[in-house]
């Protein structure tokens, strides 16, 4: 598993974050709302914890889901540079570096000891998990029937990548995917085994496709591309529908 230019597509988004920085387990985390029952654990993708998109995100969950929102550090302080990817500076990036620093044995463990914080040490009653990208096999880790607790109530995953056919056969809580029609991550062969393995999960499955659509584009897609806008705001009404029905 790795990392690709396609998970570098990236447009910046105004307006201004208005959570706060502290930490969650050992963590770096950015946390936004106030709600002290349900909580949502957002793994963020390649551009990391503190990319302006994925937290202007999580301020829009925190409002519109009524939850408080996490969102950790799972890169150990690496950020990638934004101007040198919106420039197309594309040997200034080693992703195979990244990919190696970002592994699961590494991350997999800090990822379960926020889940476990957030609901164990803060006393929240109900936990989302929500991942974008690399985030995609991370919600499935803590939806998985191989830890030892239940971790997490709901997950939701965005062009997900790094996934294998093993994360989906062992989720156990309601799953929703968001996927674009291009994506080399998220591939039509294990969209097609995502489906079929669904089906026999016993879980609720919600699967949605955004047409005309690349990898990146439901969180970092540029709002003056036609149909970019839309597919950015549709993504996000989805995932409020879905954890506000599996969380409240």
């Amino acid at each position: 598993m790795s990392f690709s230019s396609c998970c570098l597509k990236t447009f910046t988004w105004g307006g201004t974050p208005i959570g706060v920085e502290g930490k969650l387990a050992n963590n770096d985390c950015y946390t936004t709302g106030h709600n002290k029952e349900i909580a949502i654990l957002l793994v963020h993708d390649i551009f990391g914890w503190k990319y302006p998109n994925v937290r202007l995100i999580a301020d829009h969950l925190a409002r519109e889901v009524n939850a408080t929102i996490y969102v950790p550090d799972f890169f150990g302080g690496w950020v990638v540079d934004w101007a040198a990817v919106e420039e197309d500076r594309w040997s200034e990036i080693d992703l195979d570096g990244i990919t190696e620093n970002q592994s699961r044995e590494i991350r997999g463990p800090e990822i379960v000891a926020c889940a476990r914080a957030i609901k164990a040490e803060l006393g929240f009653r109900r936990l989302g998990a929500l991942g974008y990208c690399y985030g995609g096999w991370a919600v499935c880790h803590l939806a998985s029937k191989g830890q030892e607790i239940a971790l997490v109530d709901a997950i939701s995953m965005v062009h997900p990548s790094w996934l294998v056919k093993e994360d989906i056969d062992n989720i156990t809580v309601p799953f929703q995917v968001l996927a674009p029609e291009h994506d080399p991550s998220y591939t039509p062969e294990l969209k097609g085994y995502t489906f079929q393995t669904a089906l026999g999960l016993n879980v609720p499955f919600n699967y949605q496709h955004f047409p005309g659509t690349v990898h990146g584009a439901l969180v970092r897609g540029n709002e003056e591309v036609k149909g970019e806008r839309e597919a950015m705001a549709r993504a996000k009404n989805a995932i409020v529908t879905w954890f506000k029905q599996y969380l409240q």
